[in-house]
């Protein structure tokens, strides 16, 4: 799975970002907490450079509790603030607005002196495609301001939405780089759906996906399928997956395409488990 993907509007979402980082006081950058670094654009830390950062840790109801907060204290000792956040549900989205407080406490204070004040704090949110921007700024104004949906990119442009807390956020559309250097990070992606599956070979994904959980817990797969791992290839678990599923086409054949999106669409919804892909570990 050889992933080259830059289209050309995400280049202009880059020149974009760095034209508008000077109209903000702080940025959150999003990130998916089952896969922290792989959902990490590895420009934002150029374009955002000393502008103060909040990690907004994502869908951390589907990952792994225990990794979470190794993931906290990873950036922690970082010096960077990052909080786990449910999008879906608001939790964590106070503390999305205390941590903007504290970060611009003393740019606050010195406007205070310059009698300007209630001034509202400017916020840009950044992140990749089908990260959950979109559910999480609605989830912070309390209404819907932003366009949402299952598929990567919906958001098409920058828009101001004002939120709760005296906060103004720019939305931005999500951005990938030019290429991925490392294939598991491409997996990673398309693991959670960050890429579209039309453009993906969705079977063999399915396999590997079920490849890593035999890796990482086969306890999970055996949980929820009912079916036997000890000793098994990844593609014998998913013929058994299929056979407890009733994916079988005549003659007794296995249903390939069906049992590929039964297994990827159960892991993107949390039915397998809480499963975490990537550990602070991998950043050692």
């Amino acid at each position: 799975m050889n992933i080259q993907w830059y289209p050309g509007h995400m280049k202009k979402t880059r020149d974009a970002l760095q034209k508008n980082l000077k109209l903000v006081d702080v940025v959150f950058e999003l990130l998916d907490s089952r896969i922290p670094n792989s959902s990490k654009n590895p420009q934002i830390d150029e374009i955002v450079g000393n502008k103060p950062r909040v990690v907004i840790l994502n869908k951390c109801d589907l990952s792994s509790e225990k990794e979470n907060n190794k993931w906290v204290n990873y950036y922690k000792e970082k010096n960077i603030s990052a909080i786990l956040v449910n999008a879906a549900s608001g939790k964590g989205t106070k503390q999305i607005i205390n941590e903007a407080n504290i970060a611009m406490k003393e740019k606050i204070e010195r406007l205070k002196k310059k009698g300007i004040m209630n001034r509202p704090i400017k916020a840009m949110i950044v992140g990749i495609p089908n990260v959950g921007k979109s559910t999480l700024i609605n989830s912070l104004a309390g209404r819907k301001g932003a366009k949402t949906g299952n598929r990567p990119g919906v958001t098409k442009g920058n828009q101001w939405i004002k939120l709760r807390g005296n906060l103004e956020l720019l939305d931005t559309p999500g951005i990938l780089w030019p290429k991925f250097e490392d294939k598991q990070v491409g997996f990673n992606l398309a693991f959670t759906g960050a890429i579209r599956d039309e453009i993906m070979d969705t079977e063999t994904l399915a396999l590997r996906l079920i490849e890593r959980l035999l890796i990482l817990d086969p306890k999970l797969l055996i949980q929820r399928y009912n079916v036997d791992t000890e000793g098994l290839t990844g593609i014998e678990v998913m013929d058994s997956i299929a056979v407890k599923r009733g994916c079988i086409v005549k003659r007794g054949e296995i249903d390939y395409a069906r049992v590929a999106h039964l297994v990827l669409d159960e892991f993107r919804r949390g039915k397998i488990g809480r499963i975490t892909l990537e550990t602070p570990e991998y950043m050692i």
